[in-house]
């Protein structure tokens, strides 16, 4: 018998060999996955086609994170679903790797983000950035608890102060869609109202989410919520990577149903979320710095209109912005009425309310810490309660006003701010000069004082002045979450107030908050007054609240008569007539000065837009010349989706153009002057 042929069965084996042997072959069902990738340009705002390898079929589910080969490069993605066929006419790439098959991006969260890059003139991948935190392989390798219990129905007694209370609560039960703006009252315990409402909707077997300022306000909420439901979650940054995701993934699976956060959480991926609320909307805080610069409230309320949810804005002050929510009729105010708010409310005194203080107290109006102050924080003392003094910043702050008429102190040689060093006459800031002689060019008095002293130097002199009581600070790197009802001064920055039952609180340099080169400055310095006075005892207890301002002030009005609904009603009302946001939408581009010219010059402005500037932005070079400059561009409400529109056209139109100069756009930013 002859021996086979090695060539013929060379030939035989090439002829059974698959053909595709080697190749990656697509999934069998719905094997086409559209993928947003991690590239923050303009133009590439939009979902790619890729093939869904078979070896992939099992972990490539919608909301994973992937990897993908574009322009090249091996970058990140999400994909957010899988079709059967493709529009795209050329050959597609096959997915290179799934990282993850946890669906860390759900459909809803999806169509949030997307709704929220859109108005903000942003890109689907840069709010994808704040709304999911960093993968923690070891955190998502856990197995997951099970899910929280349904909490009983609070008890609603908390809300009976407020008329419409009763009604809200019993909305969020039943679950239908009550958006409401909610003045809490001085002295309030805001964190448990918040809760119950939180645990109302929860027992409903609906999620709740409640977005605060800082991580104190979310260690307070937190335990006001943990005391009426199980399920509940913090979420915020101090947290550290691991914990944080640990949290998220949690809610994402559905084992809790309350979040309490910062501004990240108001995407967090609660399951039929059932109430949103933003505490204190007027806080910086709640506007992400990172772009497309979204506010928290915008994002809520993005967010109950796709979800058909409660929206609930609350804070002790309103901000303009909740005021046309109120005044449009998309949310119904929650107010106390006046008898409970003189009930609750502590006795504010201002300056010049009357001639008997000044009378009694002739250098009221220009001393820092007039008799009426001290006789208030004396009988607190007294009293044996704490006593707040709220100075608008932290340590030294050498610049120089007039001690009589207040004008700021100016170099003679070059009109630079004069400060007082620690030996020696004025000097200036910017060349340098000595000013021993200075007198005021207004009022020809030869008197200098401090523009605003400093938390530490007010408490060094606060305690030579109440000898015998202890004196504490909070602020900055150390602020502290509470103090004791001892008697104590407690000398804080604006947003670092301790939580305490003070029986008084000595307002200081109101004028440097009311006299900021900012739109929002009354607003603010309102805001902040009465987070301060709302930890103040009701008059009937004795609680005072001295602020350090002309009575005749309209924000200091609305002080002494706790009614911030009438404050946001004139400032509503001044933002209107003079074309400001809210009753109009704005933004802002900035940027070098090629950069504006050349993006106003192409910028397809809507209808009823107008451009305002551009203005020189800081500092000029050495020829006088403006390194930034930004402009303004205005138009009606109607028009803010077309506004928006344009701008992500012009930003696209840009970045494929691969312009070198860089410029930040901004819609309806809160510092427009």
């Amino acid at each position: 018998m002859s021996s086979p042929d090695p060539d013929a069965l060379f030939q035989v084996a090439v002829a059974k060999k698959p053909a595709t042997k080697g190749k990656q072959q697509p999934a069998a069902t719905l094997p086409v996955a559209k993928v947003y990738v991690d590239v923050p340009l303009a133009h590439l705002d939009r979902t790619y086609d890729y093939l869904v390898p078979d070896k992939l079929d099992a972990d490539a589910v919608p909301g994973c994170r992937i990897r993908v080969r574009f322009a090249g490069q091996l970058v990140d993605g999400y994909l957010i679903e899988r079709v059967a066929e493709s529009d795209h006419p050329g050959t597609l790439q096959f997915l290179d790797r799934v990282t993850s098959p946890e669906p860390v991006l759900a459909p809803d969260i999806a169509r949030l983000c997307r709704a929220v890059a859109d108005r903000y003139a942003g890109t689907m991948i840069d709010v994808l950035r704040l709304a999911i935190p960093p993968r923690h392989a070891r955190a998502e390798a856990e197995e997951a608890a099970e899910p929280a219990p349904r909490p009983s129905t609070p008890d609603p007694s908390g809300w009976a102060r407020y008329p419409r209370g009763a009604a809200f609560l019993d909305a969020v039960k039943a679950g239908r869609q009550a958006n409401a703006v909610w003045q809490a009252l001085p002295g309030e315990d805001w964190p448990a109202r918040l809760a119950e409402v939180a645990a109302t909707a929860a027992s409903a077997g609906r999620g709740a989410i409640i977005v605060v300022p800082d991580h104190r306000d979310v260690t307070r909420v937190q335990a006001a919520c943990a005391k009426l439901a199980e399920g509940v979650v913090a979420l915020s940054a101090d947290l550290g990577p691991a914990k944080r995701y640990r949290g998220w993934l949690s809610i994402r699976r559905g084992v809790n149903n309350i979040v309490v956060g910062t501004r990240a959480s108001a995407y967090a991926p609660v399951a039929d979320p059932g109430v949103v609320i933003v505490w204190d909307d007027g806080d910086d805080q709640h506007s992400d710095q990172r772009s497309p610069y979204p506010h928290v409230r915008d994002v809520l309320i993005q967010r109950g209109t796709l979800a058909h949810t409660t929206v609930l804005v609350a804070g002790f002050a309103r901000t303009a912005e909740a005021q046309l929510l109120v005044d449009s009729g998309w949310a119904p105010e929650i107010v106390a009425t006046r008898d409970a708010v003189r009930a609750a409310a502590p006795r504010v005194t201002a300056i010049g309310e009357h001639d008997s203080q000044l009378a009694r107290d002739p250098a009221a109006r220009t001393a820092r810490v007039p008799s009426v102050a001290f006789d208030a924080a004396r009988a607190a003392l007294t009293a044996g309660h704490p006593v707040l003094v709220q100075v608008p910043r932290r340590g030294y702050v050498p610049a120089l006003t007039c001690q009589e008429c207040r004008t700021p102190a100016r170099c003679r040689r070059c009109a630079g701010p004069l400060h007082q060093g620690s030996s020696g006459p004025p000097s200036c800031r910017w060349c340098a000069a000595a000013d021993a002689n200075y007198r005021c060019p207004s009022c020809g008095s030869r008197k200098l004082r401090a523009v605003v002293i400093g938390a530490k130097r007010t408490a060094e002199e606060l305690g030579r002045a109440f000898a015998g009581f202890p004196v504490r600070t909070s602020g900055g790197t150390e602020v502290l979450a509470a103090v004791s009802d001892d008697p104590a001064i407690v000398v804080a920055t604006p947003g670092a107030e301790p939580v305490a039952r003070y029986g008084a609180a000595l307002l200081l340099d109101a004028w440097a908050l009311l006299n900021r080169a900012d739109l929002r400055a009354t607003e603010e310095a309102l805001r902040r007054w009465m987070t301060a006075a709302a930890l103040v005892r009701p008059a009937g207890d004795g609680g005072r609240v001295v602020v350090m301002a002309e009575s005749a002030t309209v924000a200091v009005q609305a002080l002494v008569r706790w009614d911030p609904v009438w404050h946001a009603q004139q400032e509503l009302g001044a933002r209107t007539e003079l074309g400001f946001p809210p009753a109009v939408r704005m933004a802002s581009v900035d940027g070098t000065p090629s950069a504006v010219d050349a993006f106003l010059t192409e910028f397809p402005l809507p209808p009823t837009g107008e451009v305002l500037g551009p203005v020189p932005v800081g500092d000029l070079d050495k020829d006088g010349q403006a390194v930034r400059e930004r402009a303004l561009i205005r138009v009606i409400r109607g028009q803010g989706r077309a506004l928006a529109s344009a701008l992500a056209t012009a930003q696209a139109v840009r970045t494929a153009r691969k312009e070198q100069s860089p410029l930040r756009v901004q819609v309806d930013p809160l510092d427009l002057v």
